[in-house]
């Protein structure tokens, strides 16, 4: 009910000011009015301060929402896309919700992550991770080029350690079949993606 009244005050308040912004010029030199200039300008910062007010709302009701149809883990949301795509197209999908490709940055959030993958996905998934060595090989980012500190790549005695693909394995995934730990592979494989965003 907030919302719908902000909206509606918003709505009266830019009408105001569009009527005072339409006004015809005047024939006559007139004396500067200070007050109804001060009072417009008043009028102007208030329009401004209820639009910070209504995106900071929009920006707290979608977060929400991906919460309630994903999960919270450590002051962050994730939310499942079980449609496999490229890392570049799952990474361009989340970037346009306004995340980024899941990025596990303790070993908390990466068993909790994969329990969620586990849950929205299905067992014996894979879904890409948010960082890669495209730029430098064997130099692990994330999406905004800082070197990733944790780390779960696969170190069994059964495969080869991973990150094991060279130059061409440049993306991330997390195996829940393999208990959270994660693999190199080509970067145009089609995989699920977890997007992830950060609660403000």
């Amino acid at each position: 009910m907030e919302f719908k009244g902000v909206c509606v005050l918003l709505g009266v308040l830019v009408l105001v000011n569009c009527s005072f912004q339409q006004r015809p010029p005047r024939k006559k030199p007139v004396k500067k009015d200070t007050a109804k200039d001060a009072d417009i300008k008043d009028l102007q910062k208030q329009i401004n301060d209820i639009i910070q007010e209504l995106n900071v709302v929009k920006e707290q009701q979608v977060l929400q929402t991906v919460c309630l149809k994903g999960v919270k883990i450590n002051n962050k949301c994730f939310l499942a896309d079980t449609v496999g795509k490229s890392y570049r197209a799952a990474s361009e999908d989340c970037n346009a919700r306004g995340g980024v490709l899941g990025t596990p940055t303790s070993s908390d959030d990466n068993d909790r992550l994969r329990d969620y993958i586990r849950q929205s996905i299905g067992p014996d998934e894979q879904v890409w991770l948010g960082f890669n060595d495209m730029v430098t090989e064997g130099r692990w980012v994330d999406q905004t080029g800082v070197s990733i500190i944790y780390k779960n790549w696969d170190t069994s005695n059964n495969r080869s350690p991973q990150p094991d693909g060279g130059q061409s394995h440049n993306c991330a995934f997390l195996s829940e079949a393999s208990r959270g730990k994660w693999f190199d592979e080509n970067c145009r494989e089609e995989k699920p993606s977890v997007c992830q965003f950060n609660i403000v």
